[in-house]
């Protein structure tokens, strides 16, 4: 019998992945950040005297925002004024000082536009005596919508849809929301101002650009008008837009309304921006756990990205060569990686990316026993289901078609979760309050 045969290979994947999801604990990367000794308010490299504001007002928006929100409470306690965030339903966290709305995600709702608007309302008592922390995560585009006049929030949502299905990648998606936005692309920053802003961000996005982060509304926007109007031409969905979307492209590419607060803006000029959690962390963790476990690893990248089918097979590759040849490193192996893959939709199932790519790595893997393939999300939600992701492995597919399932079927339909539902493979962490993207591995014993 293998020392690290497929049974402890699945046991040990969920932990790697639970050592990646506690490095990246939003209430603990809050409090790594942020500290208060008297008046004196320190903030990674700026220090900040209570004494010279008159209110302290926290908001923001994300589904790790209460955790951090924990975090804030915790360190600042009654000082804190007012305080209003927005989070997806089912991910709230017992608070005292700051109330919490909870809202639709990936699609945004009316609950959120409700929320939202209470946020701008507690920004337009800010002044320069007003110190706001504003507490931003993953989902937060989708958490804090705002739509701009004349843009319902059910064309908002269609435009969302339509890039969701289509595979757009999430910088694409973010700079179409921010042109749709009163607050995303700086626009927060500039309701806020001339109050001093400071902004904590956990990171969901590859290589953590603070434009992109919940959409940035505590950052210049380096997108624009133009910018959306490729987005929406690569995909082939100009024609497909609501008549309220087209017709504020028409006027942003005319330049009859005004674009997003760009670098220099005067309003973004009292901001300090903290990137508090990333996915990098998360990797770096799950390499230690790895190890510690008695594995050969190496971290592919933490910028992974496209079609989540196309990846399983990169991934798949990998785990087979490792089996064949020893190489890049030899068994026992945990290839690890992190980011974000896509799904182009065709079907009407149910799932999510990570789902999606154990689906399809599973048929790339089977009667390669001694590989275990694993995709998660940070969050604990992937895509609109109450799982991470999933797992598969050399016998995933001789066990479903035991069970009366076609793997093929269930792939043309994007219905992972359905099959791996009855094998017992989805991962099922719960929300776990904080978001730094996925994690995978490909895990190869020593058969």
């Amino acid at each position: 019998m293998s020392t690290y045969d497929v049974a402890r290979m699945r046991g040990d994947a969920d932990t790697v992945f639970a050592a990646a999801v506690h490095a990246v604990d939003a209430e603990q990367c809050v409090k790594s950040f942020v500290a208060l000794s008297g008046d004196t308010l320190s903030i990674d490299d700026q220090e900040y005297d209570l004494g010279n504001f008159d209110r302290v007002m926290a908001i923001g928006a994300g589904k790790a925002t209460p955790r951090m929100a924990v975090a804030l409470e915790s360190v600042l306690g009654d000082r804190i004024t007012t305080g209003l965030i927005n989070t997806k339903y089912e991910h709230t966290e017992p608070l005292s000082h700051i109330e919490t709305v909870e809202c639709g995600h990936p699609v945004p709702d009316q609950s959120g536009v409700e929320g939202t608007n209470r946020i701008l309302g507690l920004l337009d008592e800010a002044d320069e005596r007003t110190l706001v922390i504003c507490l931003l995560s993953g989902g937060g585009s989708a958490i804090l919508p705002a739509p701009v006049d004349g843009i319902s929030l059910e064309d908002k949502q269609e435009t969302t849809r339509l890039l969701l299905s289509c595979g757009a990648n999430i910088v694409e998606l973010n700079a179409v929301r921010k042109h749709l936005s009163r607050v995303k692309g700086g626009g927060l920053a500039r309701s806020a101002f001339p109050a001093t802003v400071v902004a904590l961000m956990l990171s969901d996005v590859i290589g953590d650009p603070l434009d992109v982060i919940a959409s940035g509304p505590t950052v210049p926007d380096t997108s624009t008008y133009k910018t959306c109007a490729e987005i929406f031409s690569k995909y082939d969905l100009t024609d497909a837009l609501p008549t309220s979307v087209a017709e504020r492209l028409r006027l942003g590419l005319a330049g009859e309304v005004a674009d997003t607060p760009k670098p220099g803006d005067e309003a973004l000029s009292r901001v300090q921006n903290v990137v508090v959690g990333s996915n990098g962390l998360a990797v770096a963790a799950a390499r230690m756990k790895a190890e510690e476990l008695g594995y050969n690893t190496i971290v592919l990248t933490t910028r992974l990205e496209g079609e989540a089918r196309e990846i399983a097979q990169v991934y798949s590759s990998i785990g087979k060569e490792i089996l064949s040849s020893g190489r890049p490193v030899p068994p026992p192996a945990c290839i690890i990686a992190g980011g974000e893959t896509t799904v182009t939709v065709a079907g009407s199932g149910k799932g999510g990316r990570n789902q999606e790519l154990a689906l399809a790595a599973a048929q790339q893997i089977s009667g390669w026993a001694p590989i275990v393939i694993f995709s998660g999300g940070t969050d604990g939600t992937d895509g609109p289901t109450d799982a991470a992701g999933a797992v598969s492995d050399g016998d995933t597919i001789s066990r479903a078609e035991a069970a009366g399932l076609s793997p093929n079927d269930f792939l043309k339909n994007n219905d992972a979760y359905h099959f791996f539902k009855p094998l017992d493979d989805l991962v099922m962490t719960g929300p776990t309050g904080t978001n730094v993207a996925d994690v995978a591995f490909v895990m190869v014993g020593d058969a």
